[in-house]
């Protein structure tokens, strides 16, 4: 199984990125999926969840209301626009799959390798 993310990259605050999974050897349709990130010299957090067919998110206060979690299951693809950015969002952006069951916690089955995203101010 792999999970590759890509999408970061630099931009001021009040930018937008919008960061892309690709999944690939999983049956992408049956397990819920989330981008978590971690700062440098902190705990990884999470992000934002989706449901196994989108019909549900979640998202951390944080970031409720400026990001937006979506996936096409046709494509096996899941994407995080992330709009207004502020500097604290600065972290490295992982993906995670989940079988079926969406969580808030940080077991999830399969982790990308992270992509950086740096906001300046």
């Amino acid at each position: 199984v792999q999970l590759e993310e890509s999408g970061g990259g630099l931009v001021q605050a009040g930018g937008s990125l919008r960061l892309s999974c690709a999944a690939s050897d999983l049956i992408f349709s049956n397990y819920a999926m989330a981008w978590f990130r971690q700062a440098p010299g902190k705990e990884r957090e999470i992000v934002a969840v989706i449901s196994r067919s989108g019909s549900t998110t979640y998202y951390a206060d944080s970031v409720k209301g400026r990001f937006t979690i979506s996936r096409d299951n046709a494509k096996d693809t899941m994407h995080l626009q992330m709009n207004s950015l502020k500097p604290e969002d600065t972290a490295v952006y992982y993906c995670a799959a989940r079988f079926k069951v969406a969580g808030l916690g940080d077991k999830y089955d399969y982790w990308g390798r992270g992509t950086q995203v740096t906001v300046s101010s």
